[in-house]
């Protein structure tokens, strides 16, 4: 099989695995806490990692890995998977699946907006209507069906799923500051230092230890499907596409597949206000991505 078939199926998996990803969310916090969950996720997705680097011959490179080029994961390792998935937990904790995950979904155009600050980069004015049109979207998913008299049933979870984004654009910013790492190592020492911040978390937390051992089958597939292999394999796929621009579009597939999942095993009735407010943010992100290629171009 050649590269582009290659990263072509590594992006179905992941797509696959990511759209069941807010369903495996529901239903493991219904027996474990959002601290719980994202120390047991990481620890198996730490695991996974290490497998992934053993069976890709890259042991003695993460050996070698030097103090100086790991002190990166320790700030990127706090931001992601550690901040970001404790509030994401929380958010799906208090909100209905098919709210908490497309509200997520905002991320890039957080990222586009993050980028002003930190990087020096210029947001054009159709940048900014995608951002304005997205927030129509953000009411209407917040609205959970009720459009006519919105009252959003828990506000902080949906300012938590909005906060997530930023946490999450912000780590991929300063992500790129860190290079000459191969990736596999550098997801790994990002689980491991997030595995210790989380159950460091834990400690402080009541009830941490009283793990129901039959619910952490949910954690380890979290902890896989979520985070440690569908991270590798995305980078794969990525590394193998000739246009990453263009694969990287076939991720806007996810959120809607992950409905198809919520409603299924869930049982979560789609609301039209979820279906409508995701079309709109999934849109304005093409809208600004095709723009601000052709202004590249």
């Amino acid at each position: 099989m050649n590269g582009k078939k290659l990263s072509y199926l590594f992006a179905g998996l992941t797509i696959l695995f990511w759209g069941t990803a807010a369903s495996a969310f529901k239903l493991t916090l219904e027996h474990l806490s959002n601290v719980q969950l994202l120390a047991w996720a990481s620890l198996f997705s730490t695991v996974v990692l290490l497998f992934i680097i053993l069976l890709t011959n890259k042991w003695e490179e993460l050996r070698k890995l030097t103090w100086k080029k790991a002190l990166p994961s320790l700030y990127l390792g706090l931001l992601n998977p550690f901040a970001y998935y404790l509030i994401l937990f929380k958010a799906y904790d208090l909100l209905p699946a098919q709210v908490a995950q497309p509200l997520n979904f905002i991320w890039p155009l957080v990222l586009v907006l993050l980028s002003v600050p930190i990087l020096g980069e210029k947001i054009t004015a159709k940048g900014v209507l995608a951002l304005l049109v997205s927030f129509v979207g953000v009411i209407l998913i917040s609205s959970e069906g009720n459009i006519t008299n919105i009252d959003i049933k828990s506000p902080f979870g949906v300012f938590l799923a909005l906060s997530s984004t930023i946490v999450w654009a912000l780590y991929w910013i300063l992500n790129l500051k860190h290079t000459g790492v191969d990736p596999a190592i550098r997801l790994f020492v990002n689980f491991t230092f997030a595995t210790i911040f989380s159950f460091g978390l834990g400690i402080f937390v009541d009830g941490f230890w009283n793990i129901n051992l039959n619910w952490l089958g949910g954690a380890l597939y979290v902890g896989c499907f979520e985070m440690g292999l569908t991270f590798f394999l995305w980078l794969k796929a990525l590394s193998l596409a000739e246009s990453k621009a263009k694969l990287s579009n076939i991720i806007y597939l996810v959120p809607f597949l992950s409905l198809i999942f919520i409603h299924f095993i869930l049982g979560e009735n789609i609301y039209w206000t979820t279906i409508a407010g995701l079309i709109i943010i999934v849109s304005s992100i093409l809208y600004q991505q095709i723009s601000s290629s052709k202004q590249k171009s």
